[in-house]
């Protein structure tokens, strides 16, 4: 895959273990603050709510500017804000509104740098590759923001909060510095040419293009609306959305003394490694699943990891159920993105993706900070066990509205099999 994927590997790594620990820490410091469900519940919805606010925005100037110079600004830029945040748990001076403030700005850098990764991928390696790069970066993701981010933050806040978010502060810098080593990526795809045919929903195929540079803003949205595959994935990522707002809002309040789990904040923090463990073994295997199961069976699996992921609270089941519960939905979670991933870098013009890529963001992402404030709300009304039953409701309903793309996608896998990216060649190839 070459040196520069490898130092963007690098930077993914180091930058996604300070998301771990940040998205850790910032409930729980509010929790340490004698912060209200409500107030813990709004520290995620204000990290997440920067998606469906200034996501086209971040789509639109991904693909305007060099993507490696975005990634070593927005990674220092970030870096930065933390430090100031260690500033104020040094004197004293950690409040409710500072943690609020601090996970603004970090939901506005994570759309630049998320949209900027996906969309640098295709300029570093090469089309035969990409299912396996794309598979690189969700197990370095999941090793790092979820097996070893959650448990450190449980460990460091416990000793100090300063500590804590100096960690990130500090990981953010070398993300910064390790994209700094990259050469400017060129898209090593062959560019398409005015009036080349295409058939949007086809993987492998992407639709015509126009002689002229489209700029506009809302031309990804546009192009997202109008396919025939991508806009139905989008919709229902948006409704597994609500469903991982909820859980993530509220399980720390569920999970941490004097929850029902009565977890130390340690203890939850390794209780969170069990989605991480689901998602590094589903990113080593999701390349031969793809080519013997169908994308659609695998798309169905994450739909029933959400299921899994709220009904042990919605029952009030024991710790056990829960982290398996918690495995199987890092699994599809996993699986999922990998496989949607690919989709949209293989049906998307290269001038496009990062707009396209942002509009599914927006919506599918945007639907995390409804479902987190809707969930803090009702549970301040009601009970927490009433805010996962709901959630386990909606879940169930997503994976039978999903039923119907599943065909879908296994006729498109069978009329385009060179979608499969890094599938096994017949005999013939390899004669050839």
């Amino acid at each position: 895959m070459g040196k520069d994927f490898a130092r963007l590997w690098i930077a993914t790594g180091s930058a996604n273990l300070g998301d771990g620990i940040v998205l850790t820490a910032l409930p729980l410091l509010a929790l340490t603050l004698g912060g209200t469900v409500g107030q813990i519940a709004l520290v995620t919805t204000v990290a997440t709510l920067a998606w469906p606010i200034v996501g086209l925005h971040a789509g639109w100037v991904v693909d305007r500017f060099p993507r490696r110079s975005i990634l070593v600004l927005v990674n220092i830029a970030r870096a930065a804000a933390l430090a100031l945040l260690t500033v104020a748990a040094l004197t004293d001076a950690l409040t409710i509104p500072l943690l609020l403030l601090a996970a603004g700005i970090y939901g506005v850098a994570e759309t630049l740098v998320d949209t900027a990764l996906v969309t640098l991928i295709p300029e570093l390696v090469e089309p035969a590759a990409r299912t396996g790069a794309n598979a690189r970066i969700e197990a370095t993701i999941n090793i790092t923001n979820q097996l070893l981010g959650p448990p450190l933050a449980g460990v460091i806040i416990g000793l100090s909060t300063a500590a804590t978010v100096a960690t990130g502060s500090a990981l953010y810098l070398v993300a910064g510095l390790a994209v700094l080593t990259i050469r400017s990526g060129t898209p090593r795809t062959p560019p398409t040419t005015p009036g080349t045919p295409g058939t949007p929903g086809t993987p492998g195929t992407p639709p015509e293009t126009t002689a002229k540079p489209d700029t506009r803003v809302r031309s990804g949205l546009t192009y997202l609306w109008r396919h025939e595959l991508q806009r139905p994935l989008t919709l229902l990522t948006a409704a597994m959305s609500l469903v991982w707002g909820a859980w993530s809002a509220l399980f720390v309040v569920y999970a941490v003394s004097p929850g029902p789990l009565q977890l130390t904040t340690g203890q939850y923090g390794l209780l969170l490694t069990a989605m991480a463990v689901g998602g590094i073994i589903a990113s080593t295997v999701v390349g031969p699943l793809r080519r013997r199961l169908g994308s659609g069976l695998l798309l169905f699996l994450d739909c029933l990891g959400t299921v899994l992921l709220v009904l042990p609270m919605a029952l009030n089941a024991d710790i056990w159920f829960t982290a398996a519960g918690i495995t199987m939905a890092g699994a599809g979670s996993s699986i999922w993105r990998i496989v949607v991933a690919t989709i949209r870098q293989e049906t998307t013009p290269g001038p496009l993706l990062g707009r396209v890529y942002s509009a599914s963001r927006v919506i599918s992402w945007g639907a995390v900070p409804l479902g987190a404030g809707l969930a803090g709300v009702l549970a301040s009304l009601t009970s927490l066990r009433t805010v996962f039953l709901a959630a386990t409701v909606l879940a169930v309903l997503v994976a039978f509205a999903y039923l119907p793309l599943w065909r879908t996608l296994n006729l498109l896998q069978r009329t385009a099999p060179e979608a499969s990216l890094e599938r096994t060649p017949t005999t013939e190839e390899r004669t050839r």
